[in-house]
């Protein structure tokens, strides 16, 4: 291995992308990172600086160009070292009326209490 190269998993590590060098194999393996385009699934992978990896995380897509091969797992202002963030920015939240209105009702929306319920069945005659 040439020192300008590193696998795909220690430079996870490294860039603090994943907690565990484990993690970061399972990224990987399961398809969940891309090198410039191309899906991979070995955590053997070598990557090298100027290369752009795509990394789907549980909520959102993170893409990175390696700007530098890691020597350890630093601080997190050495991990930014290693990389140039260019991730797209995040979508607007819906700005729809439904959105804001979650959660909230009128006063007498909605289910009945349980006093309610006990008046109702016994209009009903279901009091038995």
């Amino acid at each position: 291995m040439s020192a300008d190269r590193q696998r795909i998993d220690k430079w996870l590590f490294f860039a603090r992308v994943a907690k565990s060098r484990t993690l970061a194999a399972k990224l990987a393996q399961g398809g969940h990172v891309r090198v410039n385009g191309n899906k991979i699934s070995q955590a053997s992978q070598e990557i090298k600086p100027g290369d752009v990896l795509t990394v789907t995380l549980e909520r959102r897509v993170i893409v990175y160009r390696v700007v530098d091969c890691g020597t350890r797992r630093g601080p997190a202002t050495e991990a930014r070292m290693l990389y140039e963030d260019i991730s797209p920015p995040p979508l607007p939240k819906a700005d729809n009326a439904l959105d804001r209105m979650a959660g909230k009702r009128e006063p007498g929306a909605g289910r009945p209490t349980k006093k309610e319920r006990r008046a109702l069945d016994k209009l009903t005659g279901e009091d038995d």
